[in-house]
């Protein structure tokens, strides 16, 4: 496909997340909800739906769902009702799911996506709504037989379904990356995708530019990472063009991706509106929510990534890009909102969680709670800086490295190993004379107008005074010493 005749066609994307809920227990049952247990232990009558049996509403689902609805800018439903699904399958052992079909708890809402040049693009929610996920169908254990562990049956889902209003695969793939931090940062829901409990369907289709209707939507399933979304976006958007431009037609089906070969392939054909029977669940009372039901999980939810980022812009003055770093985990930015009630200078504290701390984590694959140091003790080495008692490249080559294995303050590790910065201007001229009486040739060759040669001398100077001298201090007194030399 050529690059011209890919740009006749405009890309419309629209994306499904389902979000495995952190509950303790399942959906409509107290059977456990966990990840990992060995095969078909965390079941019961009610889970496989045995007859006689009735399912009982997790309170605490609902109050994440609201959760994810605030974030989201999305309505709350006041009053709704759950629905029964029928359809087949070998890992729904029910022959029918618990969803909310007319009534789902959250409608509207957006997701703002942050571009480079600090412009953003807006994807619409269409809603969100509770329901349980199926068991698991196991494919590679045995070679003759399909396996089937219901442990996930009956797991509480939030589905997420957006607007079609993605214009590319990289949108998609900012998306979920936005979706994964925010139920992250809200507790609701881990974000694994390769344990399976954050999943995505991707609806895509292709059309003529300025072509006022939607081309033929084909939905694409089985993808195991952010990655592999766009990349089966990518392959999908290729394939349909081409299609279009051999002077073929698209069928509306849904298909499957192969991560291996990079590539979608046909699993079923999907007629436009599917029978599944809808019909209200007649075993759960309806739902009411009031809005001081949602004042009160409002008042219990954490600073979100987004007010985040438009803080650390607007009121601290960071970049984009370092706010788009702080905020990348709930944790990272709750130890760096930690860190800047103790300084001012928030750039120095954004460097160091980005720079020193963050190496840190990344060389002993620990996460921000294994850190060793108090927020506290790293405004208090800033601090040390900021005052000039002592140098950037003391506190982060031998300071800060101090701190982690001995767990002393900085102002005692500085002042025990006599790292306190030399500012003193008579001290300095003592090292500024040794310097340069040690170094005559160069000296005269500064003073001819080989200014470049003040970096030879401030690196003699920091070797001689054993990186104690104030750099400004010691700039302006060796610049003024070779000039009289």
């Amino acid at each position: 496909m050529t690059q011209e005749q890919r740009d006749k066609y405009e890309v419309v994307i629209g994306l499904e997340v389902h979000a495995q809920l952190l509950t303790k227990t399942k959906a409509y049952s107290s059977d456990i909800n966990e990840f990992g247990a060995s095969p078909n232990t965390l079941t019961s009558p009610i889970t496989l739906g045995h007859p006689g049996t009735l399912p009982v509403m997790n309170k605490k689902s609902i109050e994440y769902a609201i959760k994810l609805g605030i974030a989201l800018n999305s309505d709350i439903a006041g009053y709704q009702y759950f629905a029964r699904k029928n359809y087949f399958y070998p890992d729904l052992p029910k022959g029918y799911q618990i969803t909310q079909d007319k009534t789902p708890i959250c409608t509207g809402g957006f997701i703002d996506l942050k571009a480079d040049q600090g412009d953003s693009t807006r994807i619409g929610i269409t809603r969100i709504h509770l329901e349980e996920d199926a068991g698991k169908s196991i494919h590679d254990v045995d070679i003759y037989d399909t396996l089937v562990d219901l442990n996930r049956a009956g797991t509480p889902l939030l589905e997420i379904v957006t607007e079609p209003d993605m214009r590319n695969s990289q949108e998609a793939y900012q998306y979920l990356t936005e979706i994964r931090k925010l139920v992250r940062y809200l507790e609701i829901c881990d974000g694994n995708m390769e344990e399976g409990s954050l999943r995505c369907d991707a609806n895509i289709s292709v059309r003529l530019h300025g072509a006022p209707e939607f081309g033929t939507k084909v939905e694409v399933k089985n993808m195991n990472s952010i990655r592999n979304v766009q990349k089966a976006i990518e392959f999908e958007i290729v394939r349909q063009i081409e299609v279009l431009e051999d002077g073929g037609s698209l069928t509306q089906e849904t298909r499957g991706f192969d991560a291996l070969k990079g590539s979608t392939i046909s699993m079923r054909s999907k007629e436009a509106a599917n029978d599944y029977r809808y019909f209200p669940e007649p075993d759960l009372q309806p739902i009411f929510v009031d809005q001081d039901q949602i004042n009160l999980v409002k008042a219990e939810m954490p600073p979100l990534p987004d007010f985040l980022f438009k803080k650390y812009v607007a009121e601290l003055n960071l970049s984009a890009y370092d706010a788009q770093n702080l905020t990348e985990t709930k944790e990272i930015a709750l130890y760096f909102e930690q860190v800047i009630k103790h300084t001012q200078n928030y750039k120095a504290a954004a460097n160091w969680m980005m720079g020193a701390i963050k190496s840190y984590l990344n060389e002993n694959g620990f996460e921000i709670g294994d850190f060793p140091l108090e927020p506290r003790t790293i405004a208090d080495l800033i601090a040390l800086i900021d005052g000039g008692e002592i140098s950037s490249s003391i506190a982060t080559q031998k300071i800060f490295p101090e701190m982690l294995s001995s767990g002393e303050q900085a102002k005692q590790i500085a002042e025990r190993l006599n790292l306190i910065q030399v500012s003193n201007e008579d001290d300095l001229s003592l090292f500024i004379d040794q310097v340069v009486s040690n170094n005559p040739s160069e000296a005269e060759r500064f003073k001819n107008g080989e200014q470049q040669l003040i970096g030879f001398f401030m690196g003699q100077l920091m070797r001689v005074s054993k990186g104690k001298a104030d750099p400004k201090i010691a700039n302006s007194l060796l610049r003024k010493k070779l000039n009289e030399a």
